[in-house]
This record gives structure tokens, sequence and C-alpha cells, in this order.
């Protein structure tokens, strides 16, 4: 955590209280980019995203035009209410990553799971047939 100190600049006729620091808390907003190892093997591509202390419900993986996005959104809210006041706090956290797949990935058979903070998704390949060359005799 951050500590910014932050000076009362009101004059000394007020005495040494207001002259005294104050002491602000800052705290940096909770940003997830969500790292990302990526492994090929000879069957498939596998995707290791770090992604501790999150909701797998709150996951998206989605592939459209070839491109393969995994996306994160989760919106926490929490309210407390007394005969004086109501207190309301809320909490956001997103991320959204894209990759572009190549022409060997099978999307049909795309595979994830979140285990131990680590969404793990496993992109297998098909076998492209290598091109037929086809020698034509000229008459």
């Amino acid at each position: 955590m951050n500590t910014l100190l932050s000076y009362n600049r009101v004059p000394a006729l007020f005495g040494g209280f207001y002259g005294r620091p104050t002491v602000v808390r800052y705290q940096k907003p909770a940003t997830t980019t969500g790292a990302v190892n990526v492994k090929e093997t000879e069957a498939a591509f596998e995707l290791a995203v770090a992604a501790p202390g999150l909701k797998k419900e709150s996951f998206t993986v989605n592939v459209e035009n070839n491109t393969l996005t995994i996306g994160y959104k989760d919106e926490t809210k929490t309210e407390g209410t007394t005969d004086i006041y109501t207190r309301q706090e809320f909490g956001f956290t997103a991320f959204e990553r894209s990759f572009k797949l190549p022409k060997t990935v099978n999307t049909d058979q795309i595979q994830a799971t979140y285990t131990n903070g680590i969404l793990n998704v496993t992109l297998p390949k098909v076998d492209i047939p290598a091109p037929v060359v086809k020698a034509i005799e000229v008459a």
C-alpha cells in the first residue's frame, strides 16, 4: 500500500494542530491483465492464464472469426443500512485478452478449465493435408 502525505497549508495563526501533516491512504485500483503462458505440443496449443482468486463463473471464452477471446467480468456490491446512515461500496474487476488462431486449430474442440487460480485453455490441432503436387505432362 502506498502512502501519500498531504500537508495542510493553513496559516500559523491557527496554531500547531492545523500545521501537522495528515496521512492520506492511497491504494492502487485493482487491475488484472491476465498474464498468459502459451505452450505448443504436437497435439495442441495450451494457454495458461494467471487469474488467482477469481470466480470461474465470470470467465468467458469465445471464438469468432478465428480469434480466441478470453474475458473476465465481475462486479461486487456491499450495502449496509442502519437507522442513521446507508453505506454502499462496490468493486469492478475485468480484463480481456484476444489471440489470433492459426488455421491448424480445431475450434470445435477447444476446452477450458479453471483450477488453483489458473485458467487452462487447450486448443487441439487438426492435421492439414500437405498440398498435392501433380506433374502435368505437356503434349
